[in-house]
């Protein structure tokens, strides 16, 4: 879903026609950018003119970034975690390659932010949706700041609402059996951080989604909901 998503919200908002689809080589990363490259596809009227992985955890993005330039991709889309992100941006923006920088929700988040310095402005990202209003996402990031002294991570109450779910299944199965929580699972409905959520007959959950960020004066700004 994020990746229809992204390729929705590239064709839609960023309209670039040249694309290079970057990735680190791992299940996520190298999946997410399969899944990309096959969305453009079915989508037309954007050139995937580069695809290719990196090694993780290298320190010279030098050889990539000259094939990114030389691709004259408009668009460099990234599947992967934030310390490599962090480098190919930097690398990018010193060798002066024009091309707008993207990359799924492996880079959404203060440390990239932080690791990429004034590199990271104007980078997109997806991430989950803004909840930061909700009275319960209010009430649980208060109780974590309290105990532990610092705020949760990006993923916390996305987590925190898989756990609710889960045990919500278990409630209404009245077991941990495994065949009987995933039966439960299609009805459950709970009030959560994220909001009301649900789950629809694929499984795929109802009422949380992904929205677009990019970073502006080192902040990552919501730009757009994606929400499907």
């Amino acid at each position: 879903a994020q990746a229809t998503l992204m390729t929705s919200f590239v064709k839609n908002n960023l309209k670039v026609k040249t694309v290079a689809l970057i990735h680190d080589k791992g299940d996520y990363g190298k999946g997410q950018m399969e899944l990309v490259r096959k969305n453009f596809e079915k989508l037309g009227g954007i050139e995937v003119v580069l695809f290719e992985g990196v090694t993780t955890g290298a320190v010279d993005f030098t050889a990539i970034v000259q094939k990114i330039k030389r691709s004259k991709a408009e668009l460099t889309m990234w599947g992967g975690y934030t310390s490599d992100a962090s480098k190919l941006i930097g690398m990018i923006k010193k060798k002066r390659v024009k091309t707008i920088f993207f990359g799924a929700d492996g880079i959404y988040g203060d440390s990239f932010v932080t690791l990429a310095g004034k590199y990271s402005d104007g980078v997109y990202a997806t991430g989950p949706n803004d909840t930061s209003s909700n009275p319960l996402y209010k009430e649980l990031v208060a109780r974590h700041q309290k105990k532990y002294g610092e705020d949760p991570g990006v993923f916390y109450v996305n987590g925190y609402a898989c756990v609710q779910a889960l045990a919500a299944a278990a409630e209404k199965a009245g077991s941990i059996d495994y065949k009987k929580m995933r039966a439960a699972m299609f009805e459950v409905k709970i009030d959560s951080p994220l909001g009301p959520i649900g789950f629809d007959k694929r499984g795929d959950v109802i009422g949380a989604g992904f929205s677009v960020y990019q970073v502006k004066n080192g902040k990552y700004t919501q730009v757009i909901n994606l929400t499907s």
